[in-house]
This record gives C-alpha cells, sequence and structure tokens, in this order.
C-alpha cells in the first residue's frame, strides 16, 4: 500500500475556475464586453439562449466561495482575469475597478491560506479587440503583453503562480476551425494564423512579465492521447497526425522552437509562411506547463476532422461522462510521462482534471455523486503514478470548483465539487467535494481507503 506521503510535501491542492463561466456582472464596474458575452447574446449559439450575465455570481460572492474552498481544505485556487474588467476597451485606459476586484480576490485568498494561480487569458477576448482582428491581427502579441504588464505590476507582489494562456488549441480549433465557440468562424487558414498570434501573445507575455514580476509563470495547454483504432498503418498515420494536431502544436512550438512537420502538412495551404524569427519569440523559458486532461481519443483514417484528417471512434464498452468523454483515467499517467520525457521533465501541474455527470437534487445537505467521486479518485491515483515514474508533478487542480456556465452547453453539464442553485446561488458541496477534502487531508491516504 503506498504511503500517505506519497504526495510530495507542499504539493498544491486545488480547484478551478474561469472568469466568464463563474464571475456574473459582466459589464459592472466599467468592465467592457467580450467576445464571449456577444456570442451567447447571439440567438441560437448557447443551449436554451442562456448566457453569462450572472453565471455563479462570484463577482459579487466570492468572499463566501472563498470560505468553502477553506472548508474543503484547498490549498491552492486557479483562477482567470477577465481582460475587459482591466482594459475596457483592451488597451488604452485601465480600469482601477476591474484590478481592484482581483486584488481583493487574491487578498481573501492568502488571508485563508490558499495560495492564488492567475490564468491571464480564459478565451474571453475584449469585444473591442475583436473589432480590430482579435486574435487574427499581428498586433495582437502587443495588446496581450500590455495587458499582462498592466496586471502584474499590482497582483505579482502576492500571486506567485501566473499561467499565460488556457488551451490556446481550444481558441485556435474551436473559435476559428469548427467555429462552436467565440467569435464563431469558420476558416482553416484562420485557425493556424490565431495559434501562431496566441503562441506570440504567450513569448511577449512571459517576456514581460520576466520585466516586471519575480516569481513563476508558464502556459497550459489541452492534452489526450491519441491511440490508433486499429494496427493498421492508416489508423496509425491517422493517430500521428491528430497526435500533432492536438498534442505537439503548441507544446513543440513553445519548448522546443518549431512546428511539428505533421501539422503543418495536415493544413496544407492554409498554413501561412510565419517569419522564421517568430519562433524565438515564441520559445521562452518557462517555469511549469499547465496539463488539462479529460480523457483520451482512438482514432481512425477518414473523417472530416480537418486538417487532423482523422475521426474519433466510441469505445462503447467504457463508461463516459455526460459530455460524451471516455473515463480513461490511465491516458493522465500517460499524457504525464509523455510530457516529461519528450520536453525534458519540466515541472509539471494538473491545472484541469474533472467530470460532467447529471446530478441528483441535495438531500441532507449534501448532493450524491458517486460517479464523479469515482473519477477523482482514479485520476489523483494516475497522477501519483506518474509522480512514482519520476514526473515533477507539483500540484492538481480539480475542474471545477462550481458547476457554473459550460460555454455552449450553457447550464446544462455540471462539472462543479459544489453544486450552484442557479435560482437562489445556494452552494452545496457534493459528496465528491468531502471525498477531495478527505485525500487532502491525508496527503493522498485516503485514495487507498476501501471503496464504498
Amino acid at each position: 500500500m503506498p504511503e500517505a506521503n506519497a504526495f510530495p510535501d507542499g504539493f498544491l491542492w486545488g480547484a478551478a475556475t474561469s472568469a466568464y463561466q463563474v464571475e456574473g456582472s459582466p459589464l459592472a464596474d466599467g468592465a467592457g464586453p467580450s467576445i464571449w458575452h456577444a456570442f451567447s447574446h447571439t440567438p441560437g449559439r448557447i443551449a436554451d439562449g442562456q448566457n453569462g450575465d450572472l453565471a455563479c455570481d462570484h463577482y459579487r460572492r466570492y468572499h463566501g466561495d472563498v470560505d468553502l474552498m477553506a472548508e474543503l481544505g484547498l490549498t491552492a485556487y486557479r483562477f482567470s482575469i477577465n481582460w475587459g474588467r482591466i482594459f475596457p476597451h483592451g488597451t488604452g485606459r485601465i480600469n482601477p475597478q476591474g484590478l481592484g476586484f482581483y486584488s481583493r480576490l487574491v487578498d481573501a485568498l492568502l488571508g485563508r491560506n490558499i495560495v492564488p494561480m492567475a490564468t491571464l487569458y480564459h478565451w474571453d477576448l475584449p469585444l473591442a479587440l475583436e473589432q480590430r482582428g482579435g486574435w487574427r491581427n499581428r498586433d495582437s502579441a502587443g495588446w496581450f503583453a500590455d495587458y499582462a504588464q498592466a496586471v502584474v505590476r499590482v497582483l505579482d507582489d502576492r500571486v506567485h503562480l501566473w499561467a499565460t494562456l488556457n488551451e490556446p488549441w481550444v481558441v485556435a480549433v474551436g473559435g476559428h476551425l469548427s467555429g462552436d465557440l467565440a467569435p464563431g468562424h469558420k476558416s482553416p487558414h484562420e485557425a493556424a494564423l490565431v495559434g501562431h498570434n496566441l503562441l506570440r501573445a504567450h513569448g511577449t507575455a512571459v517576456q514581460a512579465y520576466r520585466a516586471e514580476g519575480r516569481h513563476r509563470i508558464g502556459l497550459v495547454v489541452n492534452l489526450e492521447p491519441q491511440h490508433a483504432a486499429t494496427r493498421a498503418e492508416a489508423d496509425q498515420a491517422a493517430a500521428a497526425r491528430r497526435d500533432a494536431f492536438i498534442n505537439r502544436w503548441f507544446l513543440d512550438a513553445a519548448l522546443l522552437g518549431d512546428y511539428p512537420e505533421a501539422l503543418v502538412q495536415g493544413f496544407g495551404p492554409a498554413w501561412p509562411d510565419f517569419p522564421r524569427g517568430d519562433q524565438r519569440l515564441i520559445r521562452q523559458p518557462l517555469d511549469f506547463v499547465g496539463v488539462n486532461y479529460y480523457s483520451r481519443s482512438v482514432v481512425r483514417q477518414g473523417g472530416a476532422d480537418v486538417p487532423a484528417r482523422a475521426e474519433r471512434v466510441r469505445q462503447s464498452d467504457r463508461p463516459h461522462t455526460a459530455m460524451d468523454w471516455e473515463v480513461y483515467p490511465q491516458g493522465l499517467t500517460e499524457t504525464l510521462v509523455r510530457v516529461a520525457r519528450d520536453y525534458g521533465n519540466p515541472t509539471l501541474y494538473v491545472t484541469e482534471n474533472g467530470a460532467a455527470f447529471p446530478d441528483p437534487s441535495p438531500r441532507d445537505g449534501t448532493v450524491q455523486d458517486p460517479e464523479r467521486t469515482a473519477y477523482l479518485r482514479a485520476h489523483l491515483q494516475a497522477a501519483r503514478r506518474a509522480l512514482a515514474e519520476g514526473v515533477d508533478l507539483r500540484g492538481y487542480f480539480a475542474w471545477s470548483l462550481l458547476d457554473n456556465f459550460e460555454w455552449v452547453y450553457g447550464y446544462s453539464k455540471r462539472f462543479g465539487l459544489v453544486q450552484v442553485d442557479y435560482a437562489t446561488q445556494a452552494r452545496t458541496p457534493k459528496a465528491s467535494a468531502r471525498f477531495y477534502a478527505q485525500v487532502i487531508r491525508s496527503q493522498g491516504a485516503a485514495l487507498d481507503a476501501e471503496q464504498r
């Protein structure tokens, strides 16, 4: 049986959220609208016509939410900053009230001995910048650096962990290739260009941080193993292409200094001829990499997954979440070990990991969610196996602290450790939250307790 100290001293036990998904009050106190504010108010874009105007009202209820974190024993909280609260027009005049909110949030966290991890960008580009071309505009790297500098100057004395971007792959592909996410464009050329400019923005933000900040900064990427459906050469090749498209696109550029050839070939004529000097900007020394992991993909040749030219195959014999994502905890170990092996064993955090399941109404003061509890147990055990294999893993952040606005799904998918009654904003910790609290108190030993 593993020892209780299998997780190292100082390991961060956290939960994560993002600004548009939980804060509400998107235009309060002088904030400017984001692309997600505009997108969610566009008819037909979001399930049931919902939006993030109220969400979890975290903007006004953050003190109570921090108390909840402390009650659960969390030692860290990962949140994102709404760029439009700081610069209502994306650039130009700083809004002190926006900075004030995040300063108060950080103080509340530190007052409960909770380490803040701040993400500078979690998909909510100021609408004013989208109207200037958004991430398609080469100037976006400079815009982002100026924003990063302004935030760091105010918060770096208390925030010692920073992430530049959250899941730039999703921004490029969901927002500019499939069109499912804000701003809703569908262009392979745009997707390639946006991905490149996001990486340039990441590089300029790291440079700005090195000039202003004194602590640690990294990049957060979404990763998932790509397994071939069969041993057929065509399926193996399809899995390799999809791996370059999803996993290596941003990691290779940021950590190795170039794009994988399979990615460039996959985009074909849609791939622009980027200036070679950009790669020196993109490849900045990082203090950590954040890994968001939810599932794997099993793929075969064919399908319309341009430019990967691969098709996902549903594994009908395995459990799936409410998002129809396969529950595959061993993929977390595989992913962490692979990043350590291929990229020089960087310091890693699991910055998101969790599952949506249909939850019952509260009963006797709690919500019974055995599927989520099992998911957490299995994935925390998978993280521990990665540690045993030599991965420099420093923390785990469950997604999500609260049920929240789940993008195009509105409020229909619940990932939270804490249930939110959206009509009353009442918070009820779920059984999975109580389980996680036991894991934290025991420094992981509760993972090996008899499962009931």
